[in-house]
């Protein structure tokens, strides 16, 4: 039985708290229920809730291309210290994989995870222990081995 994604994610909270990296990905495509789960889940836990699309462009409008790919690392991790608590969630990430920002999101989002619990959505899948972000031919297309993160999904079961 497929358990309650927002109960996943919960539970993989618990899980993170003894791992170098504290990453929890949320994966599965548009449309599956990701960012009603993260609803949820601060709803539970009170834990801030950044549309990380919206607040890298709000405070990144200003940049040139290429100041936008130098200050996004910053940014984001400011967004990350001025939240409170052990917990952070990230709904609609796309922005950080626009090729033009020239970063590795998945190392972005690990390295964030040092310091604190993040919980990222990821409009991808897992396909034979491969996680994939977008369709192979995508400018976007990303591929990364299973490991340093944690996973929930509405189709894993646990």
């Amino acid at each position: 039985m497929v358990e309650p994604l927002a109960d996943q994610i919960i539970q993989k909270v618990k899980q993170a708290v003894e791992l170098y990296h504290r990453l929890i990905l949320v994966v599965a495509p548009a449309g599956a229920g990701k960012t009603t789960a993260l609803h949820d889940v601060r709803d539970r836990t009170g834990a801030p809730l950044v549309n990380i699309n919206l607040e890298l462009s709000r405070q990144m409008l200003e940049l040139t291309e290429r100041q936008r790919a130098l200050q996004l690392p910053r940014v984001i991790r400011e967004i990350v210290g001025n939240s409170g608590g052990e917990l952070i969630l990230f709904d609609n990430i796309e922005v950080i994989f626009d090729v033009g920002l020239k970063q590795d999101p998945l190392r972005l989002l690990q390295g964030l995870s040092r310091d604190k619990t993040v919980v990222a959505t990821w409009n991808g899948a897992i396909v034979e222990d491969t996680l994939t972000y977008a369709a192979p031919d995508h400018p976007e297309y990303r591929r990364y081995p299973m490991r340093d993160f944690l996973v929930a999904s509405p189709e894993v079961t646990t």
